[in-house]
């Protein structure tokens, strides 16, 4: 019995240090001073609502959050005690994009085309991206997609989906439904980019994406590698 009362004692002094710790928290949280950024619609400086950490493409610091007045989003950079809990990115660059010849014999840049793969995918994406960039496709894949994906980017989604111009969506059996996969493609059928699909084998494409060229490389990777080439270069 007396062994029993003991753990009965530490697991109550444990919780009561964890509720110690939860309410410390809050109140920092509750004492965090209020931070102010202009507002282009009400052209003035606000105190900032919702107030969010967040990271540019440069993996500079910034506060993102919305007008108190009007609703509209505002930002301000510089870093805050909430960037102190959080692991900062490493630079994402797009705008390197390679050169290609035109008829005339000039060179002009080619815009990005992303990757877009679950990480279950990354060898085969991996691939298709490198041998893209070696045919004279522009690509842009996320290398460090598991460190990234939880970073809040004070445009609201990943850099590299802003500026890249056309997605591959890589879809295999058992990740066709992958949240990443879908958030990233939804985005760009808001912003009415072009999509199409690269099959790693048999599976149910998402409604969504159904009418969207595919290239099925679960048979001839040659042939399909070549098809989506052709569908890339036009």
């Amino acid at each position: 019995m007396a062994d029993h009362a003991g753990d009965l004692d530490q697991l109550r002094g444990e919780k009561s240090l964890m509720d110690e710790l939860d309410e410390r928290e809050l109140q920092e949280d509750e004492e965090a001073e209020p931070i102010e950024a202009y507002c282009v619609r009400c052209k003035r400086m606000v105190e900032m609502l919702d107030a969010e950490a967040v990271w540019t493409s440069k993996g500079s610091p910034g506060t993102r959050g919305t007008c108190p007045d009007c609703g509209t989003t505002v930002f301000r950079m510089g870093k805050t005690p909430a960037h102190d809990k959080l692991v900062r990115p490493a630079a994402i660059r797009v705008e390197g994009a390679v050169k290609i010849a035109t008829g005339s014999g000039r060179r002009r840049a080619q815009p990005a085309t992303y990757i877009n793969y679950a990480r279950a995918d990354s060898e085969f994406a991996t691939r298709l991206a490198a041998e893209l960039e070696n045919a004279g496709v522009h690509t842009w894949i996320d290398s460090s997609q598991a460190a990234v994906q939880d970073v809040k980017w004070a445009g609201g989604v990943h850099p590299a989906l802003k500026d890249s111009a056309r997605m591959v969506v890589v879809l295999s059996p058992g990740n066709q439904d992958s949240e990443s996969i879908k958030d990233a493609w939804t985005f760009f059928k808001k912003e009415k980019k072009p999509i199409v699909l690269a099959l790693t084998g048999p599976l149910e494409v998402p409604d969504p994406l159904r009418r969207l060229p595919r290239y099925d490389f679960s048979g001839d990777y040659k042939t399909a590698f070549r098809q989506l080439l052709l569908a890339l270069s036009d």
